[in-house]
Parts: C-alpha cells; structure tokens; sequence
C-alpha cells in the first residue's frame, strides 16, 4: 500500500520581479515501510518537495495523498492535524528547546496533541529509551552531545507514533562516526516498518536508503533501488502506527 502518492505537483514562488519553478510535474509513489533518499543540489526542488510531503507546505498544481487523505486542498488546522498524527520530523540543527529538558522536549508533540500529563511522560521516557538515552532525560541540550541532542530529536519525532518519519539532513551538524549512529537508528526504525524519507547531499548517508531519488532544477532526473547498508538489529520499544 502506497503511504504517499504526489502526482503531477508544481509549487511556483515569487521573488520580487522573479517567478522560481520550485518543482515541475513531479509525481512520486513512495509505499508504507520504504527507506527513501531524495538527493539533489541547492535550489533543484528536494527541499521543496519535503515541505509539501511534511504538509508544511501546499503545492501550486498537482495532486498529493497522505495515507489515504487528500493534502493539496486542506485549511491550516487540518494541515496541523494530519502533521501530528502522522508524521515525525527531523532537522539538521535539532531544533530543541534549550532550557527544557530531554524529556520535556520529547513531550511536546503531545502537548499540542492535548495529551494528559501523566501519559506525556510516560510515552516521552519510553521514545527516549528506544533510542538510548534513558539515563539522560533530565538532561538539557547544553549538557548533551550533538549526537544525544539528534537521538533526542528522533525520540520526539517517535512519541506519536507516526507512520512517517521525516528528516532534512540529519546528520549535517554532526561529525562522521557520530552520523553512522544516526544512521544506524534510522535504519534500525525503518527495519521495525517505520517509513522514512531522509533529505540529503552527501552520497554515503543517501546510500543507507533502499531507494534514491535524485532532483535537478525542479524535475526527477534519477529514481531508482540501490542495495542499502546492512540493516540493524531490530530496536525495543517501537510502535509503527498502522
């Protein structure tokens, strides 16, 4: 079953006197449990594209399809709400709060979700377990490495049991070995039926995925499975949503 399903999407800003085509007639089926790679140069669309696949965005034309839902035409709040339910997102620089501690951070997205307390902390310390950081959920940013900060970034993408987990260069901010553990938790995730679509410009973390996705000046100009990494052994703790 196809988890998402784009066709025919443009998105078209403008910049002052400028007219950008972001994306142009891009459609791309990508099925629940898929390890995906989407690659590309500054300015060729892949980011774009994540936007609209994390409904962060809308497209200017075309049609998209989240579990079942169609994306293109809902309000703000439904926007919201699909993004809460369904989808765990990933970024570069970790986006944490920095104040506030693991545990805490991790419990945000139930928060918005109007999850009672006690529940909140219950599941965040079980997100933080599946990815190893049990002992550090009193910690606060400043008192983790970049790698703990990412593994709590992840812990927070999971706590809602998403069908989808999203992540723009995750491992830009973070040195070589401490990439191959992000990696490595990716990977382990996907092995448990997660599906993850992972934004990047480097070649040896795209070569984790089962499948790379290669944009240039708005169109898909490679689209194809390649024999990923091995996979790791299965994580404690996940739940895929169905």
């Amino acid at each position: 079953m196809n988890l998402i399903e784009a066709h025919d999407l443009s998105k078209v800003y403008t910049v002052g006197a400028q007219t950008v085509h972001a994306l142009r007639g891009v459609s791309l089926s990508i099925a629940e449990g898929e390890f995906v790679a989407i690659m590309g140069a500054s300015g060729s669309g892949k980011s774009t594209l994540m936007n609209i696949l994390g409904c962060l965005d809308l497209p200017s034309t075309g049609h998209y399809r989240l579990a079942g839902e169609e994306v293109e035409s809902m309000a703000a709040d439904q926007l919201a709400s699909i993004r809460n339910r369904r989808i765990g997102f990933v970024f570069q620089q970790f986006n944490l709060l920095p104040r506030t501690s693991a545990v805490e951070n991790v419990e945000l997205p139930l928060v918005y979700a109007g999850v009672p307390a006690a529940e909140r902390r219950e599941r965040a310390l079980t997100s933080l377990h599946t990815v190893g950081l049990s002992e550090r959920a009193a910690h606060t940013p400043a008192e983790l490495s970049g790698g703990q900060q990412q593994r709590v970034a992840i812990a927070r993408a999971l706590v809602n049991q998403p069908q989808l987990i999203l992540a723009d260069e995750p491992t830009g901010a973070l040195d070589s070995q401490t990439s191959e553990e992000i990696m490595k938790l990716l990977t382990a995730l996907n092995v448990q039926g997660m599906t993850v679509i992972l934004v990047t410009h480097e070649s040896e973390i795209a070569a984790w995925a089962r499948r790379r996705v290669v944009f240039r000046d708005g169109h898909i100009v490679e689209d194809v499975l390649q024999a990923a990494r091995m996979a790791m052994p299965a994580l404690t703790g996940v739940e895929v949503a169905p």
